[in-house]
C-alpha cells in the first residue's frame, strides 16, 4: 500500500509565489486584518477548549465538498466524488470530537477550483462560521493529490496549508491526515485521526460466542477480519511499529501467547509453555512483551523477547497479578493485584521493584493501561454491580471516573492520550459494543461495527 507524503518539501507549487503562473491550480488568499474575536485566544489565535463541556463553546466549521480541476475517473471513483467524500470524512472526524459545530458538505455550495486558496470569506462569514476547511482532488497517475487548507474567516488568514500524494485506495487516510492538522492546529493537541483500533469481534449467543480478530480504522471503515474464529482469541494489542499484534488464543483449549504479523497474515506462538498464559502487552520500544502466567494457581506478571525465549519473571506476591501495562518511556509498569485482598492497582519499576499499590477508591480496579503522554493511567472499576471506566495519576491522586453505564471496561487510548475506546456491555445479553469518551467525559459515542465488540487496542498514529 501506497503511504501518504506530506508536501510541504517536496510539491513546492503548494506554497511557492508562481503558483498562480500554473493554470490548474488555485491562486493564492489575500490577507485582511482583524475584525473579530470570538474563540480566541488572549493573543488573537483561533482555538478550541478542549477542557470545556462539549457544546458550551463549540467553533463553528465550514467543511464545503473539494473541488477537482478536471473530474477524472480513479480506481476509487471519480475525482469529484472523492472530493465529497473526503469533506465528508473530515466534517465526521471534526465532528466527532464534540468539539466542533459543523457546517458539512451536504449543507454547503461547492466551491469553484479557483477559490480554494480565495476563499470568498464574506460568504462564509454570513453563514456563521468562524473557521472554513477548502482543499482539491486530483487524478495522479494512479493515485490522488490532495490539497488541504484551513482558514481563519474572520481574520481572512490561512492557518493550515498542507498536500498528500495517496493510492486510490487510501483517500480516507488523506481526509485523516487533513482532520489531524486541522485539529492539531486549533486544539493545540497531538493528531489521532489516521489510526487504526484492533478489537475483538463476537457473534453468537452467549454461551457459544464465536470470537475473530478484526481491525478497522479508528471511526470503524475499512474493516476487515484477521482470524476465522476457529480459536477465541482476548486482549489483542498493537506493536509499536504497527506490523504486528499480541494476543491470546484458546487453541487446544489451552490459553496461550501469540503473535499476528499483519504483513504476512501469519500467527506464531509466542510463549512455548505448559502453564496458562494471558493478558500480553508490547513494551514502548516494541522489545518486550509484558503477560501472566499462572503456575500452581498463582499468576505472576512476566516479560519475554517478542522473538520468544525464556520469560523473565517480574512479581511473585501471593494470589494474581496481570494486567501490566507499560509507561511511555518504558521506566515503569502498572498493573493490578489482589494481594490486599481485592483487586486494586500498583505501579512498579520496569525490573519489579518498587511495587507500590495507587487505587484506594471504592471497589475493584482491572485492566490498567497507560496514557502515552504519561500523565494518567486509565482502569476498570467495579462496584455497586457495574463496572465504570476512569482514570487516575500513577501515583495516585486525581481519580475520576468517566463513564456510568451498567458494563463498560477494558479502555484503550487513542496515540494523542485525549481519547479512551472502551467497550460496553448490554445486561443480560451478553452483547458488547466499542465506545469511545474523551478526558471531559462528556462526549461518549458508539463507534461502529460489523458485529459485536470487545477488548479494543488503539494503534499508534499511523506513518
Amino acid at each position: 500500500m501506497k503511504l501518504l507524503v506530506s508536501l510541504f518539501g517536496s510539491l513546492t507549487l503548494l506554497a511557492a509565489p508562481a503558483v498562480a503562473q500554473v493554470t490548474d491550480q488555485p491562486t493564492p488568499a489575500p490577507t485582511s486584518p482583524a475584525t473579530g474575536q470570538d474563540g480566541r485566544s488572549q493573543d488573537g489565535r483561533l482555538q478550541v477548549d478542549v477542557t470545556a463541556d462539549i457544546g458550551a463553546d463549540q467553533l463553528v466549521i465550514a467543511i464545503p465538498p473539494m473541488p477537482t480541476s478536471a473530474n477524472q475517473q480513479t480506481a476509487a471513483g471519480s475525482t469529484a466524488d472523492l472530493g465529497r467524500q473526503i469533506a465528508e470524512v473530515i466534517e465526521a472526524d471534526l465532528r466527532n470530537t464534540g468539539l466542533f459545530r459543523t457546517i458539512g458538505p451536504d449543507q454547503t455550495p461547492t466551491i469553484p477550483y479557483q477559490q480554494v486558496t480565495a476563499p470568498d470569506f464574506p460568504f462564509w462569514y454570513s453563514g456563521s462560521a468562524q473557521a472554513l476547511v477548502q482543499g482539491y482532488v486530483r487524478a495522479n497517475g494512479d493515485g490522488l493529490t490532495v490539497g488541504c487548507y484551513l482558514y481563519d474567516v474572520a481574520l481572512q488568514s490561512e492557518l493550515v496549508r498542507q498536500g498528500f500524494v495517496v493510492g486510490a485506495g487510501d483517500w480516507r487516510r488523506a481526509a485523516h491526515k487533513c482532520a489531524d492538522a486541522i485539529y492539531t492546529r486549533l486544539t493545540g493537541e497531538g493528531p489521532y485521526f489516521d489510526s487504526r483500533v484492533v478489537y475483538v469481534s463476537e457473534t453468537g449467543p452467549k454461551d457459544r460466542r464465536l470470537k475473530r480478530l478484526a481491525i478497522m480504522d479508528q471511526d470503524g471503515a475499512n474493516h476487515r477480519f484477521l482470524t476465522n474464529g476457529q480459536s477465541i482469541v482476548l486482549t489483542p494489542r498493537f506493536a509499536p511499529n504497527q506490523q504486528m499484534i499480541v494476543y491470546m488464543s484458546y487453541q487446544n483449549d489451552r490459553p496461550s501467547i501469540h503473535v499476528y504479523d499483519l504483513s504476512s497474515g501469519r500467527q506464531r506462538l509466542l510463549v512455548s509453555d505448559d502453564n496458562l498464559s494471558f493478558a500480553p502487552r508490547f513494551s514502548p520500544d516494541g522489545r518486550w512483551v509484558l503477560f501472566t502466567m499462572s503456575i500452581g494457581g498463582n499468576a505472576d506478571i512476566y516479560r519475554v523477547s517478542v522473538s520468544g525465549g525464556a520469560p523473565q519473571r517480574l512479581t511473585s506476591s501471593p494470589g494474581i497479578d496481570t494486567g501490566g501495562s507499560y509507561s511511555p518511556d518504558g521506566s515503569r509498569i502498572v498493573f493490578e493485584s489482589d494481594r490486599g485482598g481485592s483487586q486494586q492497582l500498583y505501579v512498579m519499576n520496569a525490573d519489579g521493584s518498587n511495587q507500590h499499590r495507587i487505587s484506594f477508591g471504592g471497589g475493584r480496579y482491572a485492566t490498567p493501561v497507560w496514557s502515552p503522554r504519561g500523565d494518567l493511567i486509565a482502569f476498570t472499576r467495579m462496584g455497586g454491580g457495574a463496572f465504570r471506566i476512569g482514570v487516575i495519576s500513577p501515583n495516585g491522586d486525581g481519580e475520576r471516573l468517566l463513564t456510568d453505564a451498567w458494563g463498560d471496561e477494558g479502555p484503550s487510548w487513542s496515540p494523542n492520550g485525549r481519547v479512551l475506546m472502551f467497550f460496553r456491555a448490554s445486561q443480560g445479553s451478553g452483547q458488547a459494543d466499542l465506545w469511545s469518551v474523551d478526558l471531559t467525559g462528556v462526549n461518549a459515542r458508539r463507534i461502529p461495527t460489523p458485529l459485536d465488540g470487545s477488548d479494543p487496542s488503539w494503534g499508534p498514529l499511523r506513518d
